[in-house]
């Protein structure tokens, strides 16, 4: 619809879902026949289609439409939901600008994509549904006496602005800490809210559950909601429309929440905060934690990052004053290092792979201490982050490998369906019976999996009994396990209840889960991220050796029960006096963290440096490759503000170069400073445009561009 010249007909500009890299410009000009507040939800023609919008503020033109000119109109305003306020529009622009995506990209995608769906009517008629009922203010929340150190942390939070970086050992009581918080804020004035971040959705349930718990006797169950991709589109667009309302006065999320609209937002927690799950790698590609850093002082929210082994940027962050450094970090730290109960860390236990016999994966101690805990009726964990049977099948005649034809990677073995399966694109066929390239029968597998971990354990410990003469229960844990709905939450109830005696699985199960009864945890074959090229491998090794042995020995009182003895970690590696477990030893981070941050300040890198990567997909290597090349020397060309500080280096495959038949390049910037940084890339992204309409790079498919990446 066009709408002519009228007296009434006023100009809006619109933000709609759009790349930076398509050539549609940040907003469009649309005619309404009323003026439209920023933040305002309209749906508008876009070519051929009707598609969802947010006015927005802008410095161009607004007003009436000049006489004689026509301008295509608004099709409809979604009424039933009040406009995006200034705070949450200001986000979305700063996420846009600094991770150099659309701000129409950015807007949209942070909206619940249902909502993209629905026209005025649709919605007005779900807005009237029947409200659930609120709870009574005049109860008392149920309270747990807190610790010294949980006092300390919770007075401080109280007394300071922060940010804060509560650094507290795996069974502290991180998450009582929260509930305090969030109970303080909340009581403070019926309109404040509180979001509360965490790494993974398997992590939401139990979370919900005992912040629903704690407040829905005082606020209404409605009070308590969640934000996470594992939900429908109707569950999702009934909590932002609760969180966007001040309905809900907790979000619980994932990385996407840290966009919930949220008007009186006046708390943010991000427990493990270290995990790299809070860096989206798809589309725009942001840092939920570090967003989380910018809204709190942006809406004046205070914010809390919460985690036994904090990233080394959020541990440098929060040094403490020093005489060679009086003024520290922006973060105040704050420090629990106690165990609820008096528990115990896990003595940790390394066995040297170099003595045992070849190939094998349980140590005759290893699985001595393991039938031990099955006979006295404990739990033991092993961890071993690779799912499938076996990584790879070959040939033991003519060497061929079950790689995948469409992607530079092996498919991985899964037994229980007997399929080969691609990990990255997803290609799966059936097992072969016979060699593919030469007949031969004699396929083998290579490497293991935890479905090929959970078969061998299974066969090891067929004799052993439990206390009341049964066999040991084990259980496997992953990504190819629980990807029925509700199958995590009932393998796990099944691990609360010890109904499993063993349990197998990834990282998936080495973080935020509060496991009573296990006394022994065992990391298999964790030496794959001791050398890689990745700078961060050791921090993330370490990190997740932390957190799976915090599973083990949580409850004092269930330890005197069995006996008192101390529950373990068990580390079978080939380079067991390597620097990484040698801190993980005597469960000393901060040892740890700073030879880590002496190592990068040494090699110029973060948090000492700022980065970004570009990315080229292309139908081949050297398209990707020559297209990063000359971008490179285009901004050159061209002088780009801030290129006398920033580092190009040369274009590079990516490690797995080739994924679903798309070759893979990548170039690396550095600069030690991030305005540098970031005004060279804000003026490089148009050049990088007009270098792609050249004819050279015709089999260019995409490039992207990754700010303060996590992966090189």
């Amino acid at each position: 619809m066009t709408l002519p010249p009228t007296t009434t007909t006023t100009i809006v500009h619109v933000a709609l879902h759009a790349p930076s890299h398509s050539g549609v410009g940040e907003l469009l000009s649309y005619a309404s026949p009323e003026a439209l507040p920023p933040g305002t939800l309209v749906r508008v023609p876009f070519g051929t289609r009707e598609v969802l919008g947010v006015v927005w503020d802008s410095d161009e033109a607004t007003g009436e439409l000049p006489e004689g000119a026509t301008m295509r109109a608004v099709a409809g305003v979604l009424a039933g939901v009040a406009p995006l306020d200034a705070p949450w529009r200001r986000l979305v622009g700063f996420a846009a600008r600094y991770y150099q995506r659309s701000l129409g990209e950015v807007a949209l995608a942070a909206l619940p994509p249902q909502l993209r769906d629905l026209g005025p009517e649709q919605l007005a008629r779900r807005l009237r549904r029947p409200a659930a009922p609120v709870g009574d203010t005049s109860q008392d929340l149920p309270t747990v006496a807190l610790t010294p150190e949980q006092e300390s942390a919770r007075a401080q939070i109280a007394a300071e602005k922060g940010p804060f970086v509560l650094f507290g050992s795996t069974g502290s009581g991180k998450t009582e800490v929260y509930l305090r918080c969030v109970q303080e804020v909340l009581d403070a004035d019926p309109s404040t809210q509180a979001l509360v971040m965490v790494p993974e959705i398997n992590l939401t349930p139990q979370l919900e559950e005992r912040f629903t718990a704690r407040f829905a006797p005082r606020f209404g169950a409605q009070a308590v909601v969640s934000l996470h991709s594992g939900m429908t589109n109707p569950q999702r667009l009934k909590s932002w429309l609760a969180a966007h309302s001040g309905t809900a006065r907790i979000v619980l999320g994932t990385r996407m929440a840290v966009f919930a609209s949220l008007p009186g937002l006046r708390l943010i927690i991000v427990d493990e905060e270290h995990d790299p799950s809070y860096k989206q790698q798809e589309g725009a590609r942001y840092s939920a934690r570090d967003l989380a850093i910018w809204r709190g002082r942006e809406q004046g929210a205070k914010v809390l990052l919460g985690s036994a082994t904090p990233s080394l940027e959020s541990w440098y962050a929060s040094r403490p004053p020093t005489p060679e450094d009086p003024e520290g970090g922006r973060y105040l730290r704050l420090h629990m290092p106690s165990r609820i109960g008096a528990g115990q860390l896990p003595r940790v236990r390394r066995v040297d792979m170099n003595q045992q016999p070849r190939r094998a994966v349980f140590t005759a101690p290893l699985l001595a201490a393991i039938t031990e805990r099955v006979q006295r009726g404990e739990q033991s964990m092993i961890l071993l982050n690779r799912r499938g049977y076996a990584p790879v099948l070959h040939c033991a005649d003519c060497g061929w490998k079950s790689d995948c034809p469409h992607c530079s990677a092996h498919q991985v073995f899964h037994k229980t369906d007997r399929t080969l399966r691609c990990h990255h694109c997803g290609y799966t066929v059936r097992v072969p019976r016979h060699c593919p390239t030469c007949g031969s029968p004699d396929i083998l597998s290579m490497g293991r999996g935890t479905e090929q971990l959970e078969e061998q354990l299974g066969g090891l410990l067929s004799e052993v009994l439990r206390p009341d003469g049964s066999p040991a229960r084990i259980a496997r844990i992953d990504a190819d396990t629980t990807k029925a709905k509700g199958a995590l939450e009932s393998q796990l109830a099944q691990v609360h209840s010890g109904e499993v005696d063993v349990l197998v699985g990834t990282q998936m199960i080495a973080k935020g889960h509060d496991f009573r009864r296990i006394t022994l945890v065992a990391a298999v074959q964790p030496d794959g991220a001791l050398f890689s090229s990745d700078f961060r491998a050791a921090e993330r090794l370490f990190a997740l050796l932390m957190q799976a042995g915090g599973r083990a020995g949580r409850d004092a009182a269930y330890m005197a029960a069995q006996g008192g003895a101390p529950c373990e970690m068990w580390v079978q590696s080939f380079h067991p006096q390597h620097a990484v477990f040698e801190a993980l030893r005597t469960h000393d981070y901060p040892a740890f963290a700073a030879q880590q941050l002496q190592e990068r300040q040494e090699a110029g890198m973060p948090p000492f440096a700022y980065q970004a990567l570009v990315r080229a997909d292309a139908r081949t290597q050297e398209v990707a490759q020559g297209f990063l090349t000359a971008a490179s020397a285009a901004a050159r060309e061209h002088g780009l503000p801030g290129l006398d500080h920033v580092t190009l280096y040369p274009p590079v495959p990516l490690t797995i170069q080739r994924i679903a038949n798309v070759e893979r390049a990548q170039m690396l910037l550095e600069s030690p400073s991030r305005a540098a940084l970031q005004r060279f890339l804000a003026t490089w992204q148009p050049v990088m445009q007009a270098t792609r309409s050249d004819a050279a790079h015709k089999g260019l498919i995409r490039w992207l561009v990754d700010v303060d990446p996590l992966a090189i």
